[in-house]
C-alpha cells in the first residue's frame, strides 16, 4: 500500500506539469485548429531560456517567469511568420500538422546543433520534503502543484466570465459566426498563440526541475504523453485536459512503480485507446457537440 500511495503522489506532480501543458496544447487548437507538434520545441527552447538565466544567478521561479514570457513570444512569432501564410493559402488540417512538424524538427536540430547532445540541469534545490502518512512531496513540487492548480483555475475563469475569453469560446465553436458578430479574430487568436506558449514556458520548466536533466529533445519528447492527455479529456476542452493529465499522471506513475517505467508511454496510450473506445470524444469534451448545434 506504500508503494501505491507514493506512486500517486508522484502521479500527481507528473498530472500537475501534464496540466500545464495540455491545457495549453488544447486551448490553442480549439481556438486556431492547428494541431501544433512544434508546442514540445517551445517548451524546450522556454526550459533553455531558464537554464541560462538560472545558471547567471537568476531565482529558478523567477527564471520560470521569465521563460513564461519567452514562450509566449516565441509561439507567437512561429504562428505569424511561419503557420499563417500556410493558413491564408488554405492548407488544410493535414498539411498544415506536416509543416508543424517539420518546425520541431528545425527547432530540435537547430537547438541540439548549438548546446550539444548533453545533459542540462537547473541549479535549484528540491527543498524540505514533507510527510503526509506515505505521501511525499518536496518543496519544490508542492510548488510546481500549486502553480498548475493556479494556472488551470485561471485559465477556465477567464475563459468563463472575460470578455476575450468568451471570444476564444465563440471562435473554437465557430470561427465564422464569430466574425460575422465582430470578434476581432486576428487579435483572439494571436492571444491564443501567446497563452499557449505561456503555459508550454511553464510547463517546460516544470517538467525539466522535475526529471532533474534535459536534453535539447526532452520537451518534444514529452509531447506524445501531452497529446495522450489532452486527447483522453477531450481535445478542445481545458477542463478535460486537465481530467486526462491527472488520469495518465497517475496510471503512469502506478505502472511505473509495479511493473516498468519504461512502460510509462504504452500505459498512456493504453488507458487512452480503451477510453476512445467506449467515449470516442474523450472523457468531457462539448466542443464537438457545440460545434455541430451551432452549424
Amino acid at each position: 500500500m506504500a508503494v501505491f500511495i507514493s506512486a500517486v503522489g508522484f502521479g500527481v506532480v507528473t498530472a500537475a506539469i501534464l496540466a500545464i501543458s495540455a491545457v495549453g496544447f488544447t486551448l490553442q487548437f480549439s481556438v486556431t485548429n492547428v494541431f501544433n507538434l512544434a508546442f514540445g520545441s517551445v517548451m524546450t527552447l522556454s526550459g533553455f531560456v531558464a537554464y541560462w538565466l538560472n545558471h547567471a544567478g537568476l531565482n529558478i521561479w523567477v527564471a520560470m517567469a521569465a521563460a513564461a514570457v519567452s514562450g509566449g513570444l516565441i509561439s507567437l512569432a512561429i504562428n505569424e511568420v511561419i503557420y499563417t501564410p500556410f493558413i491564408r493559402h488554405g492548407l488544410n488540417l493535414f498539411g498544415m500538422v506536416i509543416v508543424t512538424i517539420s518546425v520541431a524538427v528545425i527547432f530540435d536540430h537547430g537547438l541540439q546543433a548549438a548546446v550539444g547532445p548533453t545533459f542540462f540541469s537547473y541549479t535549484a534545490p528540491a527543498g524540505k520534503a514533507f510527510r503526509f502518512a506515505d505521501f511525499v512531496l518536496t518543496r519544490q513540487e508542492l510548488i510546481i502543484v500549486g502553480i498548475a492548480v493556479l494556472l488551470t483555475i485561471l485559465v477556465q475563469v477567464a475563459l468563463q466570465y472575460t470578455r476575450v475569453g468568451k471570444a476564444m469560446r465563440g471562435l473554437a465553436i465557430n470561427a465564422s459566426l464569430a466574425r460575422a458578430c465582430g470578434v476581432p479574430t486576428r487579435g483572439v487568436i494571436a492571444l491564443a498563440w501567446f497563452v499557449s506558449g505561456v503555459l508550454a514556458g511553464v510547463g517546460g520548466v516544470a517538467l525539466f526541475l522535475d526529471i532533474s536533466t534535459f536534453t535539447a529533445t526532452t520537451g518534444s519528447e514529452f509531447l506524445i504523453v501531452i497529446i495522450a492527455a489532452a486527447v483522453l479529456g477531450g481535445i478542445g476542452s481545458p477542463r478535460g485536459a486537465v481530467l486526462g493529465a491527472l488520469v495518465v499522471g497517475i496510471v503512469t506513475e502506478v505502472g511505473a512503480a509495479y511493473w516498468n517505467a519504461e512502460l510509462k508511454d504504452v500505459l498512456a496510450f493504453g488507458v487512452l485507446i480503451a477510453v476512445l473506445l467506449v467515449r470516442p470524444q474523450g472523457l468531457f469534451s462539448r466542443l464537438a457537440t457545440e460545434r455541430a448545434i451551432a452549424r
